[in-house]
């Protein structure tokens, strides 16, 4: 395997920005390639069959670009197509849940921990299941929040409505006594102060992608691919099944990147 091939990372839509930004920051050395299938998204209401296929369409197109590794930067994706997408490929696969749970548990102090995701990854219960399988004595409150992607895909992360519609959400899990809130959906960190301010600031918010980014450092180490400073000469890249206007508005935002181009593409299979 050559080092200098990129890292691969898929999503939804342009959640999964948030942990090419760690990811920027962590492995600086490490060309990206980021596919958000924002046509398509929210997957969160989907059934899980569908995620799992077009979970598939965005890894095969990544697998053309001969990527080293591939990040499922969709907690959703991540829940009901991880396994069988890492028992399929011959490079490492990592999904967002575990680091997640593995940075919660590490961080409360009552071991009364919340959930937060779409409604797919709510009703899997993986990140309960992981939690649990880890501490079953850990008392976890989850929430379906399927306002949140909407607001963070059409750019009104910062708005009034947003600020309204995530303290109305957030508002039942106010009661729980929780110390620790799983932000388990990549799109939210960029609501990360709404929330933080609706929850308060005694409550310690996990951002599972930015927590994958160092599990990838450590297998980049791991199986000895990690790319050195001399041989990032290609470009990032970025690519859309929606608007790539739209994409590089919140990329450029998110990144705080002025020479992001983003291109939109069609993928296998894909009808609207």
């Amino acid at each position: 395997m050559n080092n200098h091939e990129a890292i691969g990372f898929i999503d939804s839509g342009v959640g999964g920005l948030t942990v090419v930004k760690e990811a920027l920051r962590q492995l600086p050395n490490e060309r990206l390639i980021y596919l958000g299938d924002t046509a398509r998204c929210p997957y969160g209401p989907r059934p899980a069959e569908q995620v799992v296929q077009f979970t598939w369409e965005m890894t095969n197109f990544l697998l053309e670009k001969n990527i080293k590794m591939l990040v499922i930067a969709c907690n959703t994706a991540t829940a009901v197509a991880l396994e069988e997408i890492k028992a399929q490929l011959k490079i490492p696969v990592v999904g967002v849940i575990l680091p997640g749970t593995r940075a919660a548990l590490k961080a409360t102090k009552n071991n009364r921990i919340g959930v937060i995701g779409t409604a797919g990854t709510i009703k899997s219960n993986a990140y309960e299941d992981a939690l649990k399988g880890k501490a079953p004595n850990t008392f976890v409150s989850s929430l379906a929040c399927p306002k949140f992607v909407p607001i963070v895909e059409s750019n009104e992360y910062h708005s009034s409505v947003a600020k309204k519609i995530v303290s109305e959400t957030l508002n039942p899990l106010q009661l729980k006594k929780l110390d620790t809130l799983i932000l388990g959906c990549t799109h939210y960190p960029l609501l990360r102060p709404l929330i933080q301010n609706v929850m308060g600031n005694e409550v310690n918010l996990i951002d599972s992608g930015a927590e994958t980014v160092s599990e990838v450092s450590m297998l980049l180490d791991y199986f000895d691919i990690a790319n050195s400073p001399q041989h990032k000469n290609e470009p990032n890249e970025f690519y859309t099944t929606g608007s790539a206007k739209m994409f590089q508005a919140i990329a450029n935002n998110w990144l705080d990147m002025e020479t992001i181009t983003v291109e939109q593409i069609r993928l296998a299979s894909f009808k609207g």
